[in-house]
């Protein structure tokens, strides 16, 4: 089959809409269940070229969970501490490395994740696929399913949950065309490996880059490849914690995506682990009340009144001093840029948030103020020499 068509488009005005091959070959894709919808191909598309990047760089399994066309979180298979795994909801299950990949995606931004396409660069197992029986999810794209994992997939969403599988030998052609507007568009792929070669210029007073901060800002810029720009995304011990995406401003990526990270921080602080909710309430209730929990509007929005519809007893605020001294905990964290950093408040902002290495293209004219910045708090920075930008 070398064309398949969709419902709608972007939207359900948006007809006829279809996807196909122009060159006549097969579709590289199967669908096993569901019916893809159009931006469900792109966030399947995109999801599983940066899985499949993140497996060849770091030889872990890896998966992804997409959002209208770029990824709420990014993670490899490496094993979940105790915390952690109390946190994405998984303390009571077997996990395998495809599993702890896609806990760890799913569970960066729990609240972007809900209702996401998910991508995985090896066989869906059973494992993963009950994670993801519990989960709102669209969909998934896999290059193989075990049968037993096939048959609780398809039993979501009443039969109708969205499995395709993709031909793992699939290579596209070097030059890709889109339209906007009826003007043709082409250029080549964006083919660059992304690998260790790309660490090398560290420009900063600090040289070192343990092998572990290495992978993980190998897995900030492959997810910045496929993130929607100005994107930065800060990553730790095999995930991506924080991902701001296509903002106009790079500051304001960075605060985007670093407020996430310091949420996922804050999630596992013991007063939020403690937390203790009326039973049978749901996981996005659950994720949302947390969230709230966490910020400032607390006792606004649930200390009148409301509590009770969450939590058995009402609990103490989580003061802003309590916060501070949690964060200041989170240490280690990598951080990668799909552009240059134009000043040094981008830096200041990463340090509040724990950032200790640091990959970004470099070739700004203030490329001095923000080694300096760097200098100051004594992180490490990579030049890559590379942008990643993503339209």
């Amino acid at each position: 089959m070398n064309e398949m068509q969709l419902k709608y488009g972007c939207n359900p005005n948006q007809k006829p809409s279809r996807v196909f091959m122009s060159d006549g070959s097969e579709l590289p894709i199967e669908v096993l269940c569901g019916r893809p919808g159009y931006i469900n191909l792109l966030d399947a598309l995109n999801g599983y070229q940066l899985v499949k990047e993140l497996k060849e760089a770091t030889g872990l399994p890896a998966a992804t969970s997409f959002k209208h066309v770029s990824p709420a979180g990014a993670a490899v298979g490496t094993e979940l501490s105790d915390t952690l795994k109390k946190i994405y909801f998984v303390d009571d299950v077997q996990l395998t490395p495809m599993a702890s990949a896609y806990a760890r995606a799913r569970g960066a931004d729990r609240m972007s994740s809900f209702g996401d396409f998910i991508a995985l660069s090896d066989e869906c197992d059973e494992a993963t696929a009950l994670l993801i029986k519990k989960e709102v999810s669209d969909g998934i794209i896999a290059p193989s399913y075990s049968e037993k994992a096939l048959e609780i997939l398809m039993g979501k969403k009443k039969g109708n949950y969205c499995i395709l599988k993709i031909d793992p030998s699939y290579k596209p052609a070097p030059i890709e065309c889109k339209q906007v507007y009826g003007v043709t568009f082409e250029q080549g792929r964006n083919e660059l490996p992304i690998n260790n070669s790309l660490l090398e210029n560290v420009v900063t007073n600090c040289k070192d880059l343990p092998d572990s901060a290495k992978r993980d800002l190998l897995i900030s810029l492959i997810t910045l490849k496929y993130t929607q720009s100005n994107s930065v995304c800060y990553v730790k011990d095999g995930q991506a914690i924080g991902i701001g995406a296509g903002q106009q401003s790079r500051i304001h990526c960075t605060r985007l995506a670093g407020n996430k990270a310091d949420i996922w921080w804050l999630r596992q602080c013991p007063k939020v682990l403690a937390l203790d909710f009326v039973d049978g309430i749901r996981r996005a209730d659950r994720d949302n009340t947390i969230d709230v929990y966490i910020s400032d509007e607390y006792e606004d929005v649930l200390a009148e009144g409301t509590w009770q519809n969450f939590f058995k007893t009402k609990p103490e605020p989580l003061t802003a001093a309590e916060k501070k001294e949690w964060l200041a905990k989170n240490t280690d964290v990598a951080l990668g840029s799909d552009a240059f950093f134009p000043f040094g408040d981008n830096i200041e902002r990463a340090h509040k948030s724990g950032v200790k290495y640091i990959a970004q293209p470099g070739g700004s004219v203030r490329d001095d103020n923000v080694i300096e910045t760097c200098n100051k708090y004594d992180m490490a920075m990579a030049f890559t020499g590379i942008r990643l930008f993503h339209h």
